[in-house]
């Protein structure tokens, strides 16, 4: 969990994928961390700092394409099928983060996974172009999404809950690079900006570009600096 500030609050979760830090554990973290604000400012005004933040949550990209695709072991599961297990993963965690305070959640949507620059290498066949099916997925749980969304903030007094769609937003940028200042869509800057993420993009990877800004892609799978600003914007229009 990255804690930026005291009014707002960002949790990357992935939901199951392996090698990820589990919801229980983060959970935990942010237990111990709320006891650390209450023992520096008690538990009247900690409460109000933690009920007034703003939690930011991004999930569901990682465990399908680094997941749900790749592994044989859960391809007994339709895409639906998985979809739905990932809901219940949502909404127990959203419940939880509830029951320890938070009122103000916002979660991002899935982005047209069959887009990302690793999606198409991994999975494209050779085509060089986004995948239909990959980006049918993402709809499918972005819809379950926003209901499962609307069925919590039923449930939970004050909660107050916002879905921001990013899949339109990063396909415009993906179709239409330079609508948005951007040149390259389908190459990502870091390496050979095809597939690398994570450790395999820094200072010494081979190929990397010089200059990011033009790239609506960082790496295999996460937007640029300049792309997120970009959205950044779009998520202010929607409302966040």
């Amino acid at each position: 969990m990255l804690v930026v500030g005291h009014n707002f609050l960002a949790l990357m979760i992935s939901l199951i994928i392996d090698g990820a830090i589990s919801l229980t554990r983060q959970l935990n973290n942010y237990r111990e961390y709320e006891n650390e604000v209450v023992s520096m400012v008690g538990r009247a005004k900690a409460n109000a700092i933690f009920s007034g933040a703003v939690h930011l949550l991004s999930a569901g990209t990682s465990d399908f394409i680094r997941n749900y695709y790749i592994n044989p072991l859960l391809r007994v599961y339709s895409p639906e099928q998985f979809s739905d297990i990932l809901m219940i993963s949502y909404s127990t965690f959203i419940q939880n983060l509830y029951g320890l305070g938070a009122r103000r959640i916002g979660v991002i949507s899935l982005p047209p996974t069959g887009c990302l620059p690793a999606a198409i290498t991994l999975f494209g066949l050779g085509r060089n172009q986004c995948i239909p099916r990959l980006n049918q997925d993402a709809i499918s749980f972005n819809n379950k999404l926003n209901n499962t969304s609307q069925i919590l903030k039923s449930r939970l007094p004050g909660l107050k809950l916002v879905v921001f769609d990013i899949f339109q937003p990063v396909l415009d940028m993906i179709t239409n690079p330079g609508d948005n200042g951007f040149f390259e869509s389908r190459r990502a800057c870091c390496g050979t900006g095809r597939l690398e993420t994570s450790m395999l993009c820094n200072s010494r990877s081979v190929g990397t570009c010089t200059n990011a800004t033009g790239y609506v892609f960082w790496d295999g799978f996460h937007p640029s600096e300049a792309a997120n600003e970009v959205l950044a914007g779009n998520l202010l229009q929607q409302g966040f």
